[in-house]
């Protein structure tokens, strides 16, 4: 090689990534003819990592510091081109920063419904939306499998991949739990433990962390909603029993649950659409006996729902005051909630 040409050549002293564009969870250090000068510094900041690819094939993994290349911090580089232990000479591989940040605040939400067998309904069309968090927590595993050698990958880009992951784990996972809608309605915390475990392992192949996970609201499709309101008035025309007329109460009081979700304050709201519920399933009583008088005497008075109702409201009334916390109110409005629906 002439002088020239070798005062032509560009080195790298310094690699390093300022993340100055939001969302790039993968970034490849653009080298173009330069090489990396041996003893140069490579410099990862805290939530990031850097990776060395030789010929397709990863060489190298650095975590938050300043690093010194050499052929000692280098060995697996090192050895992969069968450097000797002297050799002084500058080198060339592509380095690729992963940003290993919590990506919070992240949406998600059923497009179409998950079908899922239920207790009560037989088969029902569920859908859900809420919140997620996650990182990249082992770069190796997410360059392997999502982002590969592009220049730069986007958060965009791979939720796009999430969002089919999660929702095929969702349905597998309350497919198997078989959790009743009602129950999944009532508690969404209950929803979201049954599917975060496996979504974690899910997300985990890919080689992201799945940080939190929640369920904000879960509802029946409107035209689900329909039809059983068509099987409930062909119910109410042949006359209905004491067992159709929990079964309506039911019904009433699951379709409440996330209408009140979805108004502000959330399940915080839960009282005023579980009291509506109950009380048009008494109305529907009330009517039913005036017409129905051999059925209505027969029936034994059931004072049940007024009691549960009353508590539910008491029990709001203590959380509005401070004098029980929310996990308290939480558990006991659970219970309830299970005695009232079955």
């Amino acid at each position: 090689m002439g002088l020239g040409s070798f005062i032509k050549k560009q080195f790298i002293d310094v690699l390093q990534w300022n993340e100055e564009v939001d969302g790039v969870l993968a970034w490849r250090y653009p080298m173009q003819d330069q090489e990396i000068q041996n003893g140069g510094v490579l410099v990862v900041r805290e939530s990031q990592m850097a990776v060395f690819v030789n010929e397709g094939q990863i060489a190298d993994v650095f975590g938050p510091g300043t690093h010194k290349l050499t052929t000692q911090t280098l060995p697996v580089l090192t050895n992969l081109k069968n450097w000797d232990k002297l050799f002084d000479s500058p080198f060339k591989s592509d380095v690729y920063y992963f940003s290993t940040r919590v990506q919070t605040g992240r949406k998600w939400g059923t497009q179409q419904p998950i079908t899922i067998r239920d207790k009560d309904f037989d088969m029902v069309r569920v859908r859900a939306f809420g919140m997620y968090s996650y990182r990249v927590a082992d770069p190796r595993l997410f360059f392997k499998e999502i982002s590969g050698t592009r220049e730069a990958y986007t958060r965009d880009e791979v939720e796009d991949q999430l969002r089919g992951i999660l929702m095929a784990t969702m349905a597998s996972s309350l497919g198997s739990a078989q959790v009743p809608f009602l129950d999944m309605a009532a508690n969404q915390a209950l929803m979201a433990q049954q599917v975060k475990g496996d979504l974690a392992a899910a997300f985990g192949r890919y080689g992201i962390g799945l940080d939190e996970f929640n369920v904000a609201s879960v509802s029946l499709p409107e035209e689900l909603q329909a039809a059983l309101d068509e099987r409930i008035s062909a119910g109410m025309k042949g006359g209905m029993s004491a067992d159709k007329m929990a079964g309506f109460t039911k019904y009433q009081v699951a379709s409440a649950i996330p209408m009140a979700a979805q108004n502000e304050g959330g399940m915080a709201g839960i009282g005023v659409g579980l009291g509506a519920g109950v009380q048009l399933g008494q109305v529907m009583g009330q009517a039913l006996g005036a017409t129905l008088a051999p059925q209505a005497a027969a029936a034994p008075a059931a004072p049940a729902e007024d009691s549960i109702e009353a508590r539910l409201e008491k029990l709001k009334g203590l959380l509005d005051k401070g004098l029980i916390s929310a996990t308290d109110y939480d558990s006991t409005k659970a219970e309830l909630l299970k005695k009232l629906i079955g």
